[in-house]
């Protein structure tokens, strides 16, 4: 559904020239729940909007539901919805009529275009307000009218720029479940995330992106899999970079990260690894609040592929 072969992006600034894309070559299947991690910086967002035709591609090839994006734009939008982070909703007019528009738009006409917005209304769950004001609803409520906007006019792919951000655990179930019935009807879901039990619980495929490259793609269990033993929690209440000091330089740790709370590192086997981490620790009068041993977690790869933790905040 999604085809690229070395897509980049560049943007001159008055003293430099910044290279967002440095050549991005991804096949998102048909069908498929398809997320796109990468911190601030790493250009997933603009290799969305050049897929979705809001930028220009400055070389490469990008084919979207069988459309070449830089020679048949119009082509790629007819095919599309996109969801941008901010939303699209008229705070006075009713999800309904804004749905009736959206599909206006596209060309249906009025009478094909009140039966579908009936039968997205009935999809989506939104029947219980879809005849009220938007600015009346709730953030949860706006964004599965977000959603249902991109999705009206039934596109091959549908593009959504963090489609949870923003919303309380139980409205973010939920949308899950949405997506997940919008995947089962045979719709292509292009999605970037920051949340990483979402990428894992929902996406069938992921894609991790940094300094402008795919640096590591496949399934969620496929990529933990690439981590080899466990990772290794150690809670300090201080002295966070003294410990990091000592443990970095033992060979069987790496992948070593330290924040204010503590340290974060991969070991070959957890079970053997703790009493060795206790024993240098301990020898150097640090005496940890906690350690945790576990399987490797999508933010370790993220953290194994691009050196940082994409639930640090900067994602």
């Amino acid at each position: 559904m999604i085809e690229t072969w070395q897509l980049r992006k560049s943007f001159r600034s008055r003293k430099r020239v910044v290279r967002a894309v440095r050549g991005v070559s991804l096949a998102v299947p048909a069908g498929q729940i398809f997320g796109f991690l990468g911190s601030n910086g790493a250009g997933k967002t603009t290799t969305m909007r050049m897929l979705v035709t809001l930028i220009r591609p400055d070389q490469g090839i990008a084919v979207v539901a069988g459309a070449d994006v830089r020679k048949a734009p119009v082509e790629v939008r007819r095919r599309i919805g996109y969801v941008s982070q901010g939303g699209g909703t008229w705070a006075d007019a009713t999800p309904r009529t804004e749905l009736v528009d959206q599909a206006r738009l596209y060309g249906i006409s009025a009478p094909a275009a009140r039966d579908r917005v009936a039968r997205i209304v009935a999809d989506l769950d939104l029947a219980a307000f879809a005849d009220r004001p938007c600015r009346t609803l709730s953030g949860g409520q706006r964004r599965r009218v977000d959603i249902a906007m991109g999705v009206v006019h039934a596109p091959r792919v549908v593009f959504l720029d963090e489609p949870t951000t923003g919303l309380d655990p139980q409205s973010r179930a939920q949308m899950w479940d949405e997506l997940r019935r919008l995947r089962d009807h045979g719709m292509t879901i292009f999605l970037t995330t920051h949340y990483l039990d979402e990428a894992d619980a929902l996406c069938d495929r992921i894609a991790i992106m940094d300094g402008g490259v795919v640096v590591a793609e496949g399934t969620p269990d496929e990529l933990k899999r690439q981590i080899s033993g466990d990772v290794v929690t150690v809670g300090l209440n201080g002295s966070t970079s003294y410990a990091a000091h000592l443990l970095a330089g033992a060979r069987w740790v790496h992948e070593l990260e330290a924040d204010a709370h503590g340290l974060r590192f991969c070991v070959g086997d957890g079970a053997t690894a703790v009493p060795e981490v206790m024993r240098v620790l301990d020898g150097h009068g640090i005496r940890p609040g906690s350690i945790e041993v576990h399987r490797p977690s999508l933010d370790d790869v993220f953290l194994a592929k691009t050196g940082r933790s994409l639930s640090d905040g900067k994602g």
